[in-house]
């Protein structure tokens, strides 16, 4: 495939580095190496911190203030909501002036309806990535949009909760394999990711106790009245917390666990970490819901009724049981990065000529 200039959009909440904050950041990371690596000139704007080393843009989420009278106003909004407002609407009304003689294609993937709803405006084509369930924001700005701007889900079940808004293709999210290297196993189980109620890594804990299992929970507590609530008042020997890991270190622990404990209170739109976990062998046990259910499938590990505990124990069980070669292989055949960045370059591809034409 030949060269292509590339305006990749992250979220601009969370720099696109290690330890990434969540799947969001480190799926941006990865499509952005594996797109420089094939040759790609690729523009990746991103919250301030980022990874350099990707060809960052820093999105200025801290350069503006509003006037005192703005600020005292009864209807402002937070000042992290206005500063991520200004970020956005700077960097769309560049690109609707320039974009056109510095990319080829725009691929959105933050969670702002702004760089939808101005689409209309650029000169070069956009792909977005649906990364979330269909949100007032976003349904709004659709109707906004550019009419030849090009849609992506994360999952089959994403695209359709966004069914009746718009149509969406699905290119599940790919993880490098070999960053997610077979691990030998162990007797613990293990639970990672953002620690925040609508995670419920408490449910994991309780869940695991019952069936008989230690557990690890690994991630970054951005919740601090959760984690006093729900998380520190069951640690114990059986419980451990082992904090915020990069991607080495965590690959590492989830190759080791026996099972991975996955207990999402809300609709998963893919759920990241149940892949990482497969590509390391270590099966998943999980609430079935969302986009997890064609994630994990009946090859990767093991679904209990959302919610509950009880069913959530016997799938544990269940899942530590499976053999780590074919739950490796579930993931490569089913997960693979390079799968992934081979079809939206098509995507790319398909887009470019328009592009170039005009």
């Amino acid at each position: 495939m030949r060269s292509l200039r590339i305006c990749l959009i992250a979220s601009s909440r969370f720099p696109v580095r290690e330890p990434f904050a969540g799947g969001l950041e480190a799926h941006i990371h990865a499509l952005a190496r594996t797109l420089r690596a094939r040759g790609h000139d690729v523009s990746v704007f991103a919250a301030p911190g980022s990874d350099p080393a990707l060809g960052i843009h820093p999105l200025d989420v801290d350069e503006f203030d509003v006037s005192a009278v703005a600020r005292a106003d009864v209807s402002a909004p937070p000042a992290a909501w206005m500063r991520e407002h200004h970020a956005y609407l700077s960097l769309m009304l560049s690109l609707a002036r320039s974009g056109g003689e510095r990319f080829d294609v725009v691929h959105n993937n933050s969670l702002h309806h702004l760089p939808v709803a101005m689409s209309s405006s650029l000169s070069i084509p956009m792909i977005t990535t649906l990364h979330t369930p269909p949100t007032p924001w976003l349904e709004s700005a659709l109707r906004f949009a550019s009419t030849t701007s090009t849609y992506v889900a994360v999952s089959e079940f994403t695209a359709r909760q966004w069914r009746d808004v718009v149509h969406a293709d699905v290119i599940h999210n790919g993880i490098d394999i070999d960053r997610w290297p077979a691990g030998p196993g162990g007797r613990r189980a293990i639970w990672f990711g953002r620690i925040v109620p609508e995670k419920a890594p408490h449910l994991a804990i309780d869940a695991a106790r019952r069936a008989g299992f230690a557990i690890d929970i690994a991630g970054p507590a951005f919740d601090a009245t959760y984690f006093s609530d729900e998380i520190r008042p069951r640690l114990g020997d059986d419980v451990r917390l082992l904090g915020h890991l990069g991607s080495a270190d965590l690959a590492e622990v989830v190759g080791r666990a026996a099972v991975t404990v996955l207990t999402p209170s809300w609709e998963e739109p893919y759920g990241l970490v149940a892949a990482e976990s497969m590509a390391c062998g270590t099966p998943v046990a999980t609430f079935a819901r969302g986009g997890l259910v064609e994630v994990v499938g009946a090859g990767g590990g093991r679904l209990a009724a959302p919610d509950d505990v009880s069913a959530l124990a016997v799938a544990i069980a269940d899942a530590a049981a499976l053999p780590r070669a074919e739950v490796r292989a579930h993931a490569l055949r089913h997960h693979s990065l390079e799968t992934m960045v081979d079809r939206y370059e098509d995507v790319y591809a398909a887009l470019a000529p328009e592009s170039r034409a005009a």
